[in-house]
């Protein structure tokens, strides 16, 4: 009896022990399973979009408070369209209010201007000021969201979604891609209202009350900055993405998912440095040879005028201009009808046997068919002067 008893007890105490230590082991599988951010770079020349440099560019990741710059721009739209003023006040409402994270510890009702509030978003990271921002321009956040969805979608940025404006919340579910945020700060660079905000570290809001500072640091010195954005959540990892403008070249770099702070801007520098070092942006030259007419067969005119689209930049390592050549693909003749605008063919710009882009050859004039109708009116009008 006295055995059966001490067994008993003895299997009380690893129940018990049991007990205490599963929910660690669950704990401990759910910290293992937790995945590291993913490293995503990207180094692209401004004005054409060129991809310069990338690693994983094109993986969906969590971006975090990334979002902003997507809120920024569509205020800035909504400034150079006329539609808000920077002197514009706007009130706070309880909802902005009641943001966590960073803020610029908004009160309910209080009046702040445009350009304070912008302070706030782009100097201070700030989540009520954002907020404050979205409901100006579309009435509510849910509706400033799907407007975010719908400018990324309209700017190419295939692999985003917004669920909000500040990036603070739905760390998880908010994404985009190092490729994407790079084409959203191309379009930004665009904004002259914004360039002070970006390139700027300190400031103050509320009469001085309230200080700002960048989380952004390669504004306090990098030649040529024009800013953009440095941010840092759990699931996003360290972001960086900076832009500088030399010479009348901006060079873009994004780096996502990164594991240290420091490392992110020096990365994102590196890279920029990569840009301005090692490649050129230059205009091809069009071919000699591109006609300045069509020869056009039963047509009431024998030709019609054509003239070559714009050729756009491209970026090359130093040295390698010479590497490009042009072709003109065009038809020896076309068939009427020709509309002013169609297309009659294309330059075709290549370097070391491969197409980087064309450029296309359209008609500048029209060219009707000649028919029975037409035929008659051409006689008629020739016996009128005879």
């Amino acid at each position: 009896m006295k055995n059966l008893t001490s067994k008993r007890i003895l299997c009380v105490i690893l129940a018990i022990i049991t007990i205490m230590t599963f929910p660690c082991s669950i704990i401990s599988a759910e910290k293992a399973e937790k995945k590291e951010p993913q490293l995503c770079e990207v180094l692209i020349e401004a004005s054409g979009g060129v991809v310069i440099y990338g690693l994983n560019e094109e993986a969906p990741v969590a971006v975090g408070t990334m979002a902003k710059l997507m809120t920024i721009l569509l205020t800035a739209e909504q400034i150079e369209a006329g539609k808000l003023s920077v002197d514009d006040k706007l009130k706070t409402s309880q909802y902005a209010n009641s943001m966590q994270g960073a803020q610029i510890w908004l009160m309910p009702g209080e009046e702040i201007t445009v350009d304070e509030l912008l302070k706030g978003v782009i100097i201070g990271n700030a989540n009520d000021a954002s907020v404050v921002l979205a409901e100006k321009v579309s009435g509510s956040e849910e509706k400033f969201v799907q407007l975010m969805n719908r400018r990324a979608s309209e700017l190419g940025m295939k692999n985003t979604i917004f669920t909000n404006c500040n990036g603070y919340y739905d760390d998880d579910r908010q994404i985009s891609t190092a490729a994407d945020i790079a084409k959203l700060c191309a379009e930004l660079a665009k904004h002259k209202v914004l360039k002070e905000y970006l390139t700027c570290w300190r400031d103050f809001v509320r009469g001085g009350e309230t200080e700002l500072v960048n989380a952004n640091e390669i504004v306090k010195s990098y030649k040529g900055i024009a800013g953009f954005k440095a941010g840092y959540t759990e699931n996003s990892g360290y972001c960086v993405a900076a832009g500088a403008e030399r010479d009348g070249v901006m060079y873009i770099s994004v780096v996502l998912g990164c594991s240290d702070k420091g490392d992110s801007f020096t990365e994102a520098t590196r890279l920029m440095g990569t840009g301005f070092s090692g490649y050129t942006v230059f205009v091809p030259e069009l071919p000699k040879d591109i006609p300045l007419y069509v020869p056009v067969k039963k047509g009431m005119t024998r030709q019609a005028a054509v003239e070559c689209g714009e050729v756009r930049s491209v970026v090359l390592p130093n040295g390698a201009a010479g590497s490009v050549s042009a072709a003109v693909i065009m038809p020896e003749y076309v068939y009427a009808p020709v509309n002013k605008g169609d297309k009659i063919g294309e330059v075709h710009f290549m370097r070391n046997n491969k197409m980087m882009f064309a450029v296309d050859i359209v008609a500048t004039e029209s060219a009707e068919s000649m028919n029975l109708k037409n035929a008659i009116g051409i006689i008629l009008k020739k016996l009128l002067t005879f």
